[in-house]
């Protein structure tokens, strides 16, 4: 497995192929990282993970200077997974001067749920994804369902911008009790981790409920579960039943998802199931 930490040399390398396939990540990798890359060996004819913790993504009041760096580690477990490339930048080099020109996505995806409780979170998303997308030449990217929001407005970006790139999902990958693996699971402590399984547990309940014709009182479903979290010393942001087609209100018969974030502790967690 190659390294690179340079656009110039990055290029070089990938000359060579007509078909990257991508898997970009801001490092602190955990097995569902490791299932995106296995899932993007056939689809391409080299595998390239992209580690970057991007700044523009961030809010100032949170945890850009503390997000976990474990270059070596990371490095480990992709070549263990089979990846071919690790493109690493220092920030000068993905931002050699303050990056004025940046991605807007549509309000009414990007401005609800995640988008609600961080304002500018995906225009950060949005240009970082689009710059990486073009350093790599990325002729497919995979991203992970857990970020079930992100996956959807990088997708749409792709299509509205006629970018020759496919975008595949991977399905949130769990741990035995049902937490969705995230980074940010390294944040909680003992007693938060057992805690943690609840956010999954709740979306679950919810879900079922659905199943079984709940979709008549979506908004008091939404309700129980929020009060579900609080009650348990949650500090939920937000439950809500939203139709996977464009994560607006549903409709009758629209397939739909749950989708949650909720803050344990310190760390905020976020998860979905799809109905």
């Amino acid at each position: 497995m190659k390294i690179i930490h340079t656009l110039s040399e990055l290029r070089e390398h990938l000359s060579a192929y007509r078909h990257p396939a991508v898997v970009p990540t801001m490092g602190n990798l955990h097995a569902g990282h490791l299932a995106l890359v296995r899932q993007a060996k056939p689809l391409g004819d080299i595998t390239v993970s992209t580690i970057f913790v991007n700044r523009l993504q961030f809010a100032p009041h949170e945890d850009f200077d503390t997000y976990p760096r474990t270059l070596d580690a990371d490095c480990a477990q992709l070549e263990a997974a089979g990846c071919d490339l690790v493109f690493a930048p220092k920030e000068a080099e993905m931002y050699p001067q303050p990056q004025t020109f940046k991605v807007q996505p549509p309000s009414e995806l990007a401005d609800i749920l995640e988008g609600h409780f961080r304002p500018g979170f995906f225009i950060g998303v949005c240009t970082v994804v689009m710059k990486l997308l073009s350093c790599t030449q990325a002729r497919t990217a995979l991203f992970g369902k857990k970020d079930y929001q992100q996956l959807m407005v990088i997708r749409n970006m792709v299509k509205q911008f006629a970018m020759p790139v496919d975008i595949v999902g991977g399905e949130t990958q769990r741990a035995e009790d049902g937490l969705a693996l995230s980074s940010r699971n390294g944040y909680l402590n003992a007693t938060e981790r057992q805690q943690a399984v609840l956010l999954s547990a709740t979306l679950k309940t919810v879900a079922q409920a659905l199943r079984e014709g709940g979709s008549a009182d979506i908004a008091r479903l939404e309700a129980q579960a929020m009060q579900t979290l609080s009650s348990a010393g949650w500090k939920p942001d937000y439950v809500a039943v939203r139709r996977q087609a464009d994560l607006q209100a549903p409709r009758a018969g629209d397939p739909m998802v749950v989708l949650a974030a909720a803050r344990l502790g310190a760390t905020r967690l976020i998860d979905n199931l799809e109905v």
